[in-house]
Parts: C-alpha cells; structure tokens; sequence
C-alpha cells in the first residue's frame, strides 16, 4: 500500500509541476531508447517447502534496458508503448528456517506510457514526468531456497509468470546543438509488478512437488538514454521585435512576442511612424491586420489575432489618426509570412500589418 502511495504522489506533483509550467512544442512520431541501472526492493516469497512459511530475498542490482515508439501531440503530450528488461540477482535470503538462497529474477514487460514535457525557459533542458500500465513477465532462474540442519532441503523454482505493471517516471531531456529532434534523456523510473506469481518448485532430497509464491515486485531504475522527433525543422534565427518599413512606404509591420498582444517600445515607434506619414499622403482607409502563429488552436489564434490588431490600431488613434478611418481584422494562423507545420513559434508570423490605401 505505501508504494502504491509513492506511484500517486509521483504522478500528482508531475501533473502540478505541468500546469505550472509551458508546453514543449513538440509533435510527431519519435523512438527512444535508454539504458542503466536497476535497483530492486528486497521480495517476500512464500514458500511451501521447506518449512518457513514466508522468506524474505535479499535482493542486488542489475541491468535495466528500455525501448519505445510514440506519438507528440504539440501541446506537451507525449503517448508511447513501451518494451522493458530488468535484472534482479538475489543475494541471500531472512526468515525462519531458512539458511540461504541462489538463483536470479528477470522482469520482462510492455506498457502504455503518457507523458508531459514542460518549457521552463530554457532551450537546452525540458523536465518531463508522466506514468503508466501494462504487462509484465516475471522468470525465475533456479530460484532455490535452502533450509538449515536438520532439515536440509532445498526448494528451487523455475518458470515464468505475468502480472499487472505500473510505473511513475519523471526526467531531464537535453536537445543536441546542431541535430534537429534528438535529445539525450537522463530519466528516473519506479517500476511495480503487482500482485502474487506462484511457481512449481522442485524438493530436494527426494524430488518431492511444492510451490513458491512471490508477492509485490518493486523496483528503482536510473538511466540515460537518447531520443529522436521525426521531422523536426531547425529553429529561424531570432528576428527584431519589429521591422520598420521605408519612410515613403505605405504598409508597415509590428512583431509581438509569443502569446503577447502588448506593443513594447520599438512597436509604438513603428506604429507611430505610420501615423506621421498617413498624415502625409493621401488615403480612403487604414487596414489594421492581426496574424499569429502555429503553435495555439485555430480559435485561440483568431482572437489573439484579432486582440493584437486591436492593440495597434488603437495606438495609431493615440496618434491622431481618425479612429473611422481604421478596418480591424484578424486571420490567426492562416496567412503566414514564414510557412512553417503545426505548433512552430515562428516569430515573423507574430505581427501586425498596417496598410495604408
């Protein structure tokens, strides 16, 4: 029951870490491998030979190996099956009647993962956590419990069982300089096979029949790993907050930051080189047009679109231009200056267009 607590606590402070925290955009098919170190709690068996109605196993690290294909859905999350190994050499074993142990356990499983990676600000580590559920195979290799003098009899299993799997995991992904979509991981998981296996045993001396019954399997896994994102395009060069244009020109533009429909300083001097020369030229109307780009909902983006415009034009009314002289609209996403996929921070696609006709 305590780890059961352990897996929900893992799983609840991931998901308020996620809420806290922006989205990697991040989406496509993508594989991941990782490697390392596995860390069992010791096991308590029950044994019907000998005599020990319950044994504990002393159990030693070993390997742990994972593989995985998945899916990134632009908004952070991440849904992967997932193929395991574990390794569990056995150490020695506590309990009444009971003299020593060999042998080892091996845990093999699939599972069903969903993850969540999170922007913290920075462009070379993205935390993620997540969990999941599937099935796991555990193999009993000549898992043999011996009983002391006078009784002297020696109970070994082998075989192998399934059962229930979970599993919490919670990492550090650092994306490689220079190769789009790959990402090395640093990862830590709490892995469980729940519930109770029961192996055949065979009693020596005399070959009698008995059975051994391992209970709630848990186990700590420390690993490194690497990742790679299909289709995944190199990140534009960083643009100005805004681009003025010439000052005989007709239209201009004002940039915004992502998410933003506020003007800093540089936009209120764009927009207010626009209204000095409408004042200068001739002209029927002033287009005031809102874009965004891919990275929100179509619907979020129209009315970020739309705010964005509202902002600039009632700057230029600031500016002495006749407010009826202004058209407001916003297109969202669907007019790119720079064409990029689904979920891509473009920044040249965060603008403003004023036109004056």
């Amino acid at each position: 029951m305590a780890s059961h607590k352990v897996i929900l606590a893992t799983l609840l402070l991931g998901l308020v870490g996620a809420t806290a925290a922006q989205a990697q955009p991040f989406q496509g098919v993508y594989v991941g491998a990782g490697g390392g170190y596995n860390l069992p709690q010791n096991n308590n068996v029950q044994t019907r030979y000998p005599t020990a109605p319950q044994v504990q196993l002393q159990t030693k690290g070993g390997a742990v190996g994972v593989g995985a294909i998945g899916y990134g859905f632009g908004n952070g999350m991440r849904l992967e099956i997932e193929g395991n190994f574990r390794n569990t050499g056995i150490s020695s074993a506590t309990g009444p009647a009971t003299a020593s142990t060999s042998g080892s356990l091996q845990t093999y499983g699939v599972m069903v993962n969903g993850l969540f990676d999170m922007d913290v600000g920075s462009p070379w580590v993205y935390p993620y956590v997540g969990g999941g559920i599937g099935y796991a195979w555990t193999t009993a290799k000549n898992l043999t419990v011996f009983s002391p003098a006078p009784l002297g009899l020696s109970s070994t299993a082998s075989g192998t069982e399934g059962r229930l799997a979970v599993q919490a995991i919670a990492g550090l992904s650092f994306p490689m300089p220079g190769v789009p979509g790959l990402s090395l991981t640093s990862e830590y998981r709490f892995f469980g096979a729940m519930g109770n296996v029961t192996f055949p045993t065979t009693v020596n001396p005399g070959g009698g029949q008995g059975n051994l019954t391992l209970r709630n399997s848990y186990n700590h896994s420390f690993m490194l790993g690497v990742r790679y994102a299909f289709g995944v395009t190199p990140p534009p060069e960083p643009a100005p907050s805004a681009v003025p244009a010439p000052a005989a020109a007709r239209s201009y533009m004002v940039f915004f930051d992502w998410d933003k429909a506020t003007l800093n300083d540089r936009a209120r001097g764009i927009i207010r080189d626009a209204a000095d020369n409408s004042s200068k030229v001739a002209y029927t109307r002033i287009e005031v047009s809102g874009f965004t780009d891919t990275s929100g909902t179509p619907k979020y983006n129209m009315g970020l679109s739309m705010r964005r415009a509202q902002a600039v034009a009632a700057e230029l009314v600031k500016n002495k231009v006749p407010k009826e002289a202004i058209t407001i609209q916003g297109f969202g996403d669907t007019k790119l200056l720079v064409p990029t996929g689904p979920g891509v921070r473009e920044p040249q696609n965060r603008r403003v267009e004023i036109v004056i006709k």
